[in-house]
């Protein structure tokens, strides 16, 4: 049985072993998408920098996923006090992989929030 953080490693193996080395960018943070003006059905081309070098990083792809975090603050829990902060509720997952998709023009599915009536 595999858990938690072991998982990681492991797809990452497989992702090595799947795609040439060369082609594999990882910590990359993506910032802006952009459009082919001459092409409006274009996948946009995202840019980004390497968290870890002095590295600007610009992507050209027949097709893109864009998987990001939600938008937990989109909507406020029931108590503010002892959500604020907790895993549930991040600071950090603040929509902008919801906003870069709504501005290159991608469909998005799946957009509805959770009811999670236990919590």
């Amino acid at each position: 049985m595999i858990h938690g953080e072991s998982y990681k490693a492991i797809i990452k193996e497989v992702s090595k072993m799947a795609i040439w080395e060369e082609n594999m960018a990882e910590r990359v943070f993506i910032f802006e998408l952009l459009k082919d003006k001459n092409d409006p059905k274009a996948v946009p081309s995202p840019v980004g920098f390497s968290v870890r070098q002095l590295k600007l990083h610009v992507f050209k792809a027949k097709a893109a996923l864009l998987a990001t975090g939600g938008a937990t603050l989109l909507l406020r829990p029931r108590s503010t006090a002892q959500a604020a902060g907790s895993t549930w509720y991040a600071m950090f997952t603040s929509g902008r992989g919801y906003y870069m998709g709504r501005k290159g023009g991608a469909t998005r599915t799946q957009f509805e929030p959770w009811f999670i009536p236990f919590r």
